[in-house]
């Protein structure tokens, strides 16, 4: 069940996080197009047709027609934006079926959904405990019903693929309203609970984010960041959404870097590469075979000059520099969870498939013989 503590998920006001809004200074382009986006309760967000001319702006709360009832949401975008984000996210328009806007919601409108979300919580608690007496490999993760309050939606997380026709009926016949279950994943399970993050903010996905794109753990990775899982991995076990925040700047600042590290001969030994701060423009080291000289940085620019004095065989003297342990420069060296981790146990799985399949097929030969 969402935190009583995130603005997303629980408000009704028009300003949900505080922040600058870009949207709001870009000017109305309603006469262009009658597509409206339209967010509710979750990252849910659908598009309907505004036919009866009705003023909208950002932040307006409407009733919407929906199969069956109706429901209430928020108005995120209109016109131009809209119609450009229709085509974005919609694969196939015509297949998609376009509802209409009915009106602007009325304080009965807005009274009524909240009534049924005062539900949603014991909904929760007994659509979980009918889950498990069924034995269903499925966790359900929210319950959110619509402003009608004739119909809810059931967001579950499972591995495979999960047959809960039974389970239809036993909610049917349980909560006395129409049910759909919405299968989501881990980034919209977490979107959905809310949290704080290690930032000491509200999740960005549970406060402001609504678009859950995959990531790879190339991106930390050309940051110069910790390549600890267990550091880089949100609320939702995946690697944060963060991390791709400013991933453009570390992307430009690299293009000073040598393209590959390499080890540097100087005249106190082999000095190992270690770490790259790209912003502060230093690389850390540490001597090969030293366990106890620690780690010490050098500036882009010394570590170029000594690149280029070991092409002409020379081994040049460091200066002076302040070691640090290698616990102590951002992130350990040795750690055997690592970032890349996500991307191993897919293929994984993937080639465990195969072999199972390969390995039917040749039986069935054998037997047919």
């Amino acid at each position: 069940m969402s935190c009583t503590g995130c603005s997303f998920n629980n408000s009704y006001t028009d300003e949900t996080v505080d922040v600058y809004n870009w949207l709001n200074d870009l000017p109305d382009t309603s006469d262009q197009s009658d597509i409206v986006e339209v967010k509710f309760k979750t990252s849910r967000k659908e598009f309907f047709r505004n036919t009866d001319g009705i003023p909208l702006k950002r932040g307006y709360k409407v009733v919407v027609a929906t199969s069956p009832g109706h429901d209430v949401g928020e108005v995120t975008l209109t016109g131009y934006l809209a119609d450009k984000q229709f085509e974005r996210k919609v694969k196939n328009p015509q297949r998609y079926q376009l509802n209409v806007i009915y009106r602007r919601a009325t304080d009965n409108d807005i009274q009524v959904l909240e009534d049924a979300r005062k539900n949603e919580k014991n909904t929760l608690i007994r659509a979980r405990q009918i889950a498990a007496d069924l034995r269903l490999d499925m966790k359900i993760g929210e319950v959110e019903y619509r402003g009608d309050g004739k119909k809810a939606i059931f967001y579950y997380i499972a591995d495979g693929r999960v047959d809960f026709r039974e389970l239809i009926k036993y909610y049917a016949r349980e909560f006395r309203i129409k049910v759909e279950m919405k299968q989501i994943g881990a980034r919209q399970e977490a979107g959905l609970v809310g949290g704080i993050g290690s930032c000491g903010r509200e999740l960005c996905c549970s406060s402001w984010r609504t678009d859950f794109s995959s990531i790879s753990s190339d991106a930390a990775q050309k940051q110069g960041l910790s390549p600890a899982a267990q550091k880089m991995a949100g609320a939702c076990g995946k690697l944060k959404c963060c991390l791709l925040y400013e991933l453009d700047t570390y992307m430009e600042a690299r293009q000073e870097f040598p393209e590959e590290l390499i080890f540097l001969e100087t005249a106190s030994g082999l000095a190992k590469p270690l770490k790259t701060d790209y912003l502060k423009k230093e690389i850390w080291f540490t001597f090969e075979g030293n366990i106890t000289s620690g780690a010490f940085s050098l500036s882009l620019k010394e570590v170029k000059d000594i690149i280029q004095k070991n092409k002409r065989g020379e081994k040049p003297e460091l200066k002076q520099k302040v070691a640090a342990a290698t616990d102590e420069i951002g992130w350990q060296t040795m750690n055997n969870d690592r970032i890349d981790r996500f991307e191993k146990e897919t293929t994984k799985k993937k080639k465990s498939r195969r072999k199972k399949g390969n390995f039917k097929r040749r039986n069935t030969k054998t037997n047919t013989n």
